[in-house]
């Protein structure tokens, strides 16, 4: 195995997941900082709150795609290579959540660096190592998001769903054990990203999403 080609291959995957898509599109389209708007998540999530549905819906597809994308590289480079697989999708949520084109001083002049709480791109990098399990994965976030009512809990529950996923495709038909590890390892990184949410939850506080946002706006 080339060292160089292996370490070149994993900062690739850190690269593209900086690529902060809903900074991009909000900025493009509304000309607003999304880092200034609500959670300040670079996430299809706060990029819906900030643009509306269709960014949102766009930020998300390419949050999957960039992960996705590397972690099919990684496997057209490396194809019995099941750790530079699962460690590339990893890299590229570590990505996501500090990206390095989002870095910036405050009026403080401490250096800040930015991004999203990683749930997206842990599912596209669960797309790359099985692609089916996009099928799956992102009708099962909407119906959480739709019936359980927070988006956070949708973020927190894929990467497990998309590793139990793993599992059941080791034991049946002998898939890479590493590959449970790819939403795991995302998991580590979104609970840090969401421990606000994670309080608001154990509170009571969370914002209010989906069905119950609506039958909760129509109640007196």
């Amino acid at each position: 195995m080339n060292i160089l080609l292996m370490i070149g291959l994993l900062i690739l995957a850190y690269l593209v997941g900086s690529i902060p898509f809903g900074f991009i599109l909000v900025k493009i389209f509304t000309d607003q900082d999304i880092r200034e708007i609500e959670s300040g998540r670079t996430g299809g999530t706060n990029s819906m709150r900030a643009a509306g549905f269709p960014i949102g819906l766009a930020t998300s597809l390419l949050d999957i795609v960039k992960s996705a994308g590397i972690v099919y590289l990684a496997r057209y480079i490396y194809p019995d290579g099941y750790w530079i697989q699962v460690l590339s999708g990893f890299l590229a949520v570590v990505g996501h959540n500090y990206s390095v084109f989002l870095i910036k001083k405050d009026p403080q002049g401490e250096v800040k660096i930015s991004g999203g709480a990683g749930g997206t791109p842990a599912v596209g990098a669960i797309v790359g190592l099985w692609w089916p399990s996009f099928f799956i994965l992102v009708p099962t976030g909407y119906l959480i998001i739709m019936l359980i009512g927070y988006a956070s809990v949708a973020t927190l529950s894929l990467p497990l769903i998309g590793s139990l996923i793993l599992l059941v495709r080791t034991f049946t038909v002998g898939d890479p054990w590493e590959y449970i590890l790819s939403g795991l390892l995302s998991e580590i990184l979104i609970v840090w990203a969401l421990r606000p949410n994670i309080k608001r939850l154990m509170a009571g506080t969370e914002r209010i999403v989906g069905l119950r946002a609506k039958k909760h706006s129509r109640e007196p």
